[in-house]
C-alpha cells in the first residue's frame, strides 16, 4: 500500500512534531513494506531527515505545479488532496494536528494525529489569531479523520471534552523515543558531553524550550535548598520566559549555579541525561512528555509536575509535585541525591515502566489504527 504523510514538521522542526514526525515515518518504513510518500511544502536541509530518505521505500514529494510551488500553504490545506490521488495514495495521515481540509471528501481513508490542546489551557501563551487558527484547524482534523490518534489518555479526554470527538474513533498511541536512547551510555561518553558544554559539577538536567508553561524556574527556585555544588543545566530554546529567570537567578546569587545549552547536538542528548543526578520537568501542561521517557530510557529518574499527562509519560511511583511547590521539589531531589537505594528503585521502576513505549508497541498502535481506518472504508 502506498501511504500519505504530511511532512512540514518532519522536514522542517528538530524537535517535538520533528521528532514525531521523523519516527513514525521511521517505524511504518521499517516494519512493513508499503511505500511511503512524503508529502511537504519545500525542502530545507535536515541532516536528521536524510536517512530517512535513503531508504528505498520513502519517497519525498514536493508540490508538482508552479502555482502549489508559488502557494505552499495553499497547497498544504488544499491542492496536495489532488496529488495525493494522482499517486494514488491508499491511507493519509497528518502526523501534526492536521489534515488537508478537503480530506473527507477525497475518499482516501486518514489518520490524524492530535498531540495536545495546550492553547485551550494556557490561552494566554498565545496570540489570539493563532488559539482561532488552532481551534479551527485542530477540530476540523479530529472531525474530518476516520481516525484520531491521541499521543496520551490526557489528549485523548481533551479531544473529547473540547471537540465532542467520539471516544470509539479515537487511538491512544504512545510514542516510542528515538533508538539512540535503547543503547547503555557509557562513563568515557558520558564525560566527554561534559566536557564539551562545560559541565564540571553535579547537574540537574532539564530538557525542553525555555517557557512558562515548561516552568523551568521551580527547578531554579529548588537550587536554594540543594548543596551549593549541585548547579541546573537546562538544555532548550530560551524565549521571553528566559528573562524572568535571568531575574530570578540575579536576585538570588545563582550565576554560578546555571548552565543555559541552546542548540544541543541531539546525538549528545543521552549522555547529557545519563550524567545527570535526576533530570526535572516540572511542566505544568504537556501533551505526552517526551523528555520523560528519554531520560528514564538511559536510567536517570525524574522529578516531574502534576496536573495533565506526565504521570502516564513518568509511571506509578515516580516523584510528582504541584507545579508551584518547591519545597516537595526540594525534599524529592534531596532524597534522589542522598538515598542511593531509593534513586535505584526509580530507576528500576523507570525501565519497567517504559517498557510500554517500545517502539514495537508503537508500530502495533500506529497499524491498527491504519486498519481500522481502512476497514470504515471497506478496505
Amino acid at each position: 500500500m502506498k501511504i500519505g504523510y504530511d511532512a512540514k514538521r518532519a522536514v522542517n522542526n528538530n524537535t517535538g512534531l520533528g521528532n514525531y514526525s521523523r519516527l513514525v515515518i521511521d517505524t511504518i518504513a521499517s516494519s512493513g513494506d508499503d511505500s511511503l510518500l512524503l508529502y511537504a511544502p519545500q525542502l530545507r536541509p535536515n541532516k536528521r531527515l536524510m536517512p530517512l530518505l535513503e531508504r528505498e521505500n520513502v519517497t519525498l514529494c514536493l508540490p508538482d505545479s508552479h502555482f502549489a510551488r508559488h502557494f505552499r500553504s495553499l497547497w498544504r490545506s488544499y491542492g496536495v488532496t489532488s496529488q495525493l490521488r494522482r499517486d494514488e495514495i491508499g491511507l493519509f495521515h497528518g502526523l501534526s494536528n492536521e489534515l488537508p481540509l478537503n480530506i473527507a471528501s477525497s475518499g482516501i481513508p486518514s489518520v490524524v494525529t492530535i498531540h495536545d490542546v495546550i492553547f485551550r489551557h494556557f490561552p494566554r501563551c498565545y496570540r489570539p489569531i493563532d488559539r482561532t487558527i488552532y481551534d479551527y484547524k485542530f477540530g476540523r482534523a479530529a472531525r474530518n479523520a476516520t481516525r484520531v490518534i491521541a499521543i496520551s489518555e490526557c489528549t485523548r479526554r481533551d479531544i473529547i471534552d473540547f471537540y465532542g470527538i467520539s471516544p470509539k474513533k479515537i487511538d491512544v498511541v504512545y510514542q516510542g523515543c528515538d533508538p539512540q536512547f535503547a543503547h547503555p551510555v557509557d562513563h568515557s561518553r558520558a564525560d566527554e558531553v561534559k566536557r564539551k558544554y562545560a559541565i564540571d559539577r553535579p547537574y540537574i538536567i532539564g530538557v525542553g524550550t525555555v517557557e512558562e508553561r515548561k516552568n523551568q524556574l521551580l527547578t531554579i527556585k529548588a537550587l536554594r535548598g540543594l548543596p551549593d555544588d549541585i548547579i541546573a543545566v537546562i538544555v532548550g530554546r530560551r524565549t521571553r520566559y528566559a528573562a524572568e529567570i535571568d531575574r530570578f537567578i540575579a536576585a538570588n546569587a545563582l550565576h554560578d549555579r546555571v548552565r543555559f545549552v541552546e542548540n544541543a547536538d541531539f546525538a549528545d542528548f543521552p549522555a547529557l541525561y545519563a550524567g545527570a543526578l535526576f533530570s526535572s520537568y516540572p511542566s505544568r501542561y504537556e501533551g505526552f512528555g517526551i523528555p520523560v521517557i528519554e531520560s528514564l530510557s538511559v536510567g536517570t529518574p525524574v522529578i516531574i509536575a502534576s496536573g495533565s499527562c506526565l504521570e502516564e509519560a513518568a509511571g506509578p511511583g515516580a516523584p510528582v509535585v504541584a507545579p508551584d511547590d518547591v519545597d516537595a521539589y526540594i525534599a524529592f531531589a534531596r532524597r534522589i541525591i542522598d538515598d542511593h537505594d531509593y534513586r535505584t528503585r526509580l530507576v528500576g521502576a523507570g525501565q519497567t515502566h517504559i517498557s510500554r513505549f517500545s517502539l514495537q508497541n508503537f508500530a502495533g498502535g500506529l497499524r491498527a489504527s491504519y486498519d481500522m481506518a481502512l476497514q470504515c472504508h471497506g478496505l
